[in-house]
């Protein structure tokens, strides 16, 4: 597939593929944090990891298990763009797509565990005809008969393939609902050796509705105690839905009640943020503010927003964030917004907090 896409000078991520630490760590100096890393042979991104830096890569849970069974770790460049997400049929000859889906959530989070927009609402023309080029070249020449998925992440107006599956994927239901066609039945159709033509379909990207669809994962963390609340390339959600609307903001509405049966409007939010997600959080909690939520806040993030001007109520979380838990107990607090450090031990302060959230039903994103 390499080969295939520098031929086509389709842009790729730059990965390698290593089979001991000193050769990772070798690879790591070459290609540069952060990094996706992950064994060769597993499904649902299960041991994959965002590495940021070396002793993370030093540390990373999945050498033991690729060592012993002899396998090869995949290393590639992580680029924390916007991904992107299509669904095509194609008869071996021509190409339709069915839609190309955004994803909320910036690159790195599991695409089974990302919220997803269609058609995509900030993808501009020129870049979307890429991405109809892309699939096209791609289809054609892998000589695909039925169903594909491509992801690409844009990352810094450059789109990049991520990866191709010669299969169905989980967003097909989503498309086949909201556009009326029967992706199904056409890709099954394809293998038995129709054609687009003879179905009188048309090839190039099919016509996009007036009104966006939402798709959300949903999970069961109530039920799984010992799992971090925190979404990244390794997938937890155990189903999804959907939301239709002409205006963006209602669909995501609701596709957010139908997860947690409600989502308050106005009234108290608990914010906990890393260092690394200060800044670029600031406007998401100004909009917070402005909307009538009140802020609450701890530590360093309480300091933080105080010296940004944003009027923030001090919250003592106490030993082992008793005081805070109670106040989730009381439905003092109606969303929380927190973003980890680096790991996800159960003996850190962000774990403690994202597991109180759910066990008290409160949104957490």
């Amino acid at each position: 597939c390499e080969k295939l896409l520098n031929e086509f000078e389709i842009p790729q991520t730059k990965g390698v593929t290593v089979s001991g630490l000193p050769e990772a760590a070798k690879a790591a100096e070459e290609l540069g944090f952060p990094l996706i890393i992950r064994p060769s042979y597993v499904l649902g991104g299960r041991a994959m990891e965002i590495i940021h830096t070396m002793p993370q890569l030093l540390s990373y849970t999945g050498w033991t298990a690729a060592a012993a069974g002899g396998r090869p770790i995949l290393m590639d460049r992580y680029l924390p763009g916007i991904e992107l997400e299509v669904d095509a049929v194609s008869d071996g000859e021509n190409v339709l797509i069915a839609g190309i889906m955004e994803h909320i959530e910036r690159a790195g989070v599991h695409s089974g565990d990302s919220m997803a927009v269609y058609p995509a609402p900030t993808l501009p023309v020129g870049v979307k005809n890429r991405i109809i080029a892309y699939t096209e070249k791609i289809g054609k020449a892998l000589k695909i008969v039925g169903l594909f998925n491509i992801q690409f992440v844009l990352y810094e107006q450059q789109v990049y393939v991520l990866e191709v599956n010669p299969r169905a994927s989980r967003t097909v239901p989503i498309l086949s609902k909201v556009t009326g066609l029967k992706l199904v039945e056409v890709g099954t159709r394809l293998m038995l050796g129709e054609t687009l033509t003879s179905l009188k379909l048309p090839k190039g990207l099919w016509p996009e509705p007036d009104f966006f669809t939402v798709k959300s994962p949903v999970f069961s963390f109530e039920k799984l105690s010992s799992v971090d609340t925190f979404l990244g390339p390794e997938m937890k959600s155990t189903g999804e839905v959907m939301g239709c609307d002409f205006v963006l903001g209602k669909a995501l509405y609701k596709v957010l009640t139908a997860v947690y049966g409600k989502m308050p409007l106005n009234g108290n939010i608990f914010v906990s943020l890393s260092d690394n997600d200060k800044e670029s959080a600031l406007p998401l909690i100004r909009k917070f503010s402005s909307a009538g939520y009140h802020i609450m806040a701890s530590g360093e993030t309480l300091k933080y927003l105080k010296k940004e001007g944003l009027d923030s109520e001090a919250v003592e979380l106490g030993i082992n964030i008793a005081n805070l838990r109670g106040m989730f107990k009381k439905g003092k607090v109606q969303l929380v917004l927190n973003t980890p450090t680096r790991g996800s031990s159960s003996e850190r302060t962000g774990f403690k907090i994202r597991r109180a959230a759910v066990e008290n039903r409160i949104p957490s994103f």
